[in-house]
């Protein structure tokens, strides 16, 4: 074996260098040499106890936060269900009752 690595686009095994990055002669996907894969690059989001948090989970409020453009207030102890993690500033989309579609930050949080 050659110990190069398959091509992370179509699996080929006849991956190739070409100085400082590897190239895929069946579909032509270069990409470097200190390239990750998609799956190390996905984030772990943890709430304020570090927990690890996941779609669909139920996260409580620790800390209340005033709603920007608004006089709303999520207080203390509000109960989040079913968030959605997503990319960004703010790691939570969710609708909080009462208030509407939201983005938290995972450090206001604990699961429940």
């Amino acid at each position: 074996m050659s110990g190069l690595p398959k091509c992370p686009q179509c699996g080929s095994e006849f991956t190739y260098e070409d100085g400082t990055q590897y190239v895929c002669p069946e579909c032509a996907h270069e990409w470097g040499k200190d390239a990750s894969t998609a799956a190390d690059e996905a984030k772990i989001v943890r709430d304020a106890n570090g927990n690890v948090l996941a779609d669909g989970d139920t996260v409580t409020v620790i800390k209340d936060l005033k709603v920007k453009g608004s006089s709303l207030v999520v207080k203390v102890g509000t109960k989040v269900k079913n968030i959605r993690l997503v990319e960004g500033d703010h790691d939570i989309d969710c609708k909080i009752d009462g208030i509407g579609a939201m983005q938290l930050k995972s450090e206001f949080v604990k699961k429940a």
